[in-house]
Parts: C-alpha cells; structure tokens; sequence
C-alpha cells in the first residue's frame, strides 16, 4: 500500500500539544525502515474542499476567523489543512494510507474543532462520487463526519469509540451512521467482538469502497482514549475489513504515543494485506 506525506506537515505545531510534528516523524521513520512506497503529497483544490465545506468556512480558515481550545491558529494553518487534505484524495485514487496532519473527522461544514480544520476524510469520499462505508477507528468520535453525511444514501458511517469522552457525540445509531460507544480501556476481544457484530448489522449492497479513519488513540499506552488495544489487535482490524473484498484506503487521524504509533500503522496496514 503507497502512503501518502509531505514534510511540510511537520512544519507547524505548539508545546505541549499533543498533535506535534514528532508523532508524525517519528511514524514515518518507522515506516520508511519497513520499506513503504511514499509518494509525495499535493494540496486539495478549494472546489476539493468545498465538496464537504462552505466557502464561508474556507475563508474563516484563511483568515483565522475561528476560535477552538484544541486548534490553534497556527500561521497558514489553511496550507497544512489543504495539504491533508489532498493526500487524503490521493489516498483514496491509488487506494493507499495517507500519513499526514492536521487530522480531520471532528472538522464539520462550517466548524473547526478537535485539531481538525477540514474533514479530509470526507472531502476524499465525495471526489470519490463512490458508494463508501467509512469505519472510523479513532478512539473519539468522528462528530465532523456524521454530520457531513448525516441521511446521506451515498455514505454509511460506522464508528466505534470510547464514551463517555471528547466530543460527547456518538451515544446511538441514527440514520446511516452506525455508533458503538466502548468503555475505557475494554481490550481486544471485546473491542474486535463488537466491530464483528457492528458489520453483520450493516447492509453493504452497493457499496463499492471502505474509507478508514484510522485513529490510534485506542492504543493501551494513549493518553487520551485508550480502549485497551494493542498492537496485534490493529492487525486483526485490517484482517475483518480486508475479508469485506472490497477496495480500500486510510486516513489518518489521532494516536499521541509517539514510540509505537508507526508500529500501529504498519500493524493496521499489515492486516489490510499491504
């Protein structure tokens, strides 16, 4: 599987912020010694962003209009964002990861929120004009994406995540967007039990992609919304989706241990059958 990066994602960042420039590096270090194909990332075109964003929210982030405790108003945060963005597109054309920052799946229409800034996993399913489940694997819900493609017949959302925590959404299933709140640290086999039950409920006609949130933050080590996984439950993830025989492409969003994170990745990759 390609994966997708640019080094300017490195560029920006603020202390103490648990999305920095090293989480990213170092997962790229890592991934490079196993011997990835890489393939530089090109920024989104504004008609890209506008397939999921308002061109109000645009110029908000232009102009650094907007106001979010968890997303600064770095200098051109807009570049970074339209960066991510694209490598999200470009993911989703060669079916491959993209491994950038900023992440995306809290960003909504027309709201910043969560370290994201546009919703890149959206913005790649409607260039796509394809029929996607998205399976959303960080350990927050992708609030951003459900109410993108809320009552959407072109999208179904499937989510499991951690509750009670950060952004409060994601209680119950409503419409097409399926949601499995988790307890804190419940482990692998009660983690990977409910992602089983999750696609027997879910009618997969017509579907003709997968687009993966991949979020790491459910990792046993993560300061933020550990579910208790380890590393050979991100592989055994890849092996159920990669059993649906369908084409598939990665996004990624959270995972704040450093150390392990690339391992993580490769470990979801590895299970998808890269």
């Amino acid at each position: 599987m390609k994966i997708i990066w640019h080094p300017k994602c490195l560029e920006y960042g603020a202390p103490g912020h648990p999305e920095s420039p090293e989480r990213l590096k170092r997962a790229y270090e890592f991934l490079s010694a196993q011997g990835y194909e890489f393939v530089l990332a090109e920024p989104a075109a504004e008609e890209d962003l506008l397939r999921a964003h308002s061109e109000r929210h645009l110029q908000d982030v232009k102009k650094l209009r907007f106001y979010d405790p968890d997303s600064p108003r770095y200098p051109n945060i807009f570049e970074y964002a339209a960066l991510s963005a694209g490598a999200a597109i470009q993911a989703m054309r060669v079916n491959g990861f993209s491994l950038m920052r900023p992440p995306g799946h809290h960003a909504a229409r027309e709201r910043v929120a969560g370290f994201c800034y546009f919703n890149n996993i959206a913005i790649a399913v409607r260039a796509s004009g394809k029929k996607t489940l998205i399976v959303d694997i960080d350990g927050h819900h992708g609030d951003g994406t459900q109410a993108i493609f809320l009552g959407d017949p072109q999208v179904i959302y499937l989510s499991l995540h951690s509750f009670p925590n950060y952004p409060g959404t994601g209680l119950r299933s409503e419409q097409n967007c399926y949601n499995y709140p988790l307890p804190f640290d419940c482990g692998d086999k009660v983690y990977l039990q409910t992602l089983d039950d999750a696609l027997k409920a879910i009618d997969l006609n017509g579907v003709e992609q997968i687009a993966i949130s991949a979020g790491f933050d459910t990792y046993y080590k993560d300061p933020l919304a550990s579910l208790g996984l380890t590393t050979e439950g991100y592989f055994r993830i890849g092996e159920r989706l990669k059993k649906l025989g369908l084409p598939m492409f990665g996004v990624l969003e959270g995972g704040y241990c450093v150390e392990d994170l690339g391992r993580n990745i490769h470990a979801l990759l590895k299970g998808l059958g890269s």
